[in-house]
């Protein structure tokens, strides 16, 4: 058994919360410049540019990349052999998230109640999704999520009927409908199976896999291509002004599921998709 004192805990999310929000995945700041080449008009390629030198300002400045630092979101895998000591593990994630916030002057745009909206000043709490794994090992990703994007993800429940076309029709309408609305070119987490929630925290897991990491699976590694091609054809481009790089990337994650259902959800991340991990 391996001990942790849970101040560890707090101080590796006050760490990843201040530069997940400043320094964007090398995968994706790559792509976003391989895809400002494939720009042939002069204002989506316009766009392309400003936004890398967007990236480049905020790491020269060691400012966050976007004014929305988002609301933390925190995935643990808690090795079962491990043993937190000092305090509660809840608490601990919830006071890195705090440090991290108010210390590293980030922007707190959580409200404590979702129809009475007071702000609680330091952007607790996190949403927090935890896993117990094999080992003596934590593993944290916290990924800052800006709600310009959030609020344009879409889930419905198909039925098996629908098939894989079905499901390619609902991620290339939600999209359609998102529009400029996300800042694109955006990265579209999709998960499809589990139930009601399971398939939407599958397309949240879906946006923290590297854009250059296409699904171990073939057949979803060819739907996630698929997907992207159609989507880059729906020409709303650049922060919505037409192009070829509507989104970077599409990344799909699927689960087992019920015979009588095919659960699918859009989680849509904008061009500043941030995430970042760290193991103790």
């Amino acid at each position: 058994m391996r001990e942790i004192d849970v101040s560890e805990i707090t101080q590796a999310v006050r760490e990843l919360c201040i530069e997940a929000n400043k320094r964007l995945p090398e995968d994706l700041a790559q792509r976003i410049a391989a895809c400002a080449g494939c720009e042939e008009l002069e204002l989506p390629r316009g766009i392309m540019q400003d936004l890398l030198e967007n990236l480049e300002a905020a790491r020269a400045l060691d400012l966050p990349i976007c004014q929305d630092t988002g609301m933390a979101v925190v995935f643990a895998e808690i090795g079962q052999e491990v043993h937190f000591t000092g305090g509660v593990f809840e608490q601990a994630v919830n006071e890195g998230v705090r440090q991290g916030y108010t210390e590293g002057l980030l922007r707190c745009s959580v409200v404590g109640d979702p129809l009475e909206r007071r702000n609680t000043g330091d952007n607790t709490p996190a949403v927090l999704h935890t896993r117990l794994v094999p080992g003596d090992q934590v593993a944290l990703t916290v990924a800052p999520k800006g709600f310009g994007s959030e609020n344009m993800s879409r889930l419905k429940m198909l039925t098996p009927a629908a098939g894989r076309d079905g499901v390619v029709d609902f991620v290339v309408d939600a999209v359609r409908k998102a529009g400029g609305n996300p800042c694109p070119p955006m990265v579209v987490g999709v998960g499809i199976g589990g139930d009601f929630e399971a398939c939407a925290l599958l397309a949240k897991k879906a946006l923290c896999r590297p854009v250059d990491v296409r699904n171990a699976n073939p057949f979803y590694a060819q739907l996630e291509a698929e997907l992207l091609e159609r989507i880059n054809h729906l020409n709303i481009g650049p922060q919505g002004f037409g192009g070829k790089t509507t989104a970077l990337a599409v990344n799909v994650e699927a689960g087992a599921t019920h015979i009588a259902g095919l659960p699918v959800a859009v989680n849509i991340g904008c061009h500043v998709t941030r995430h970042l991990k760290k193991i103790l």
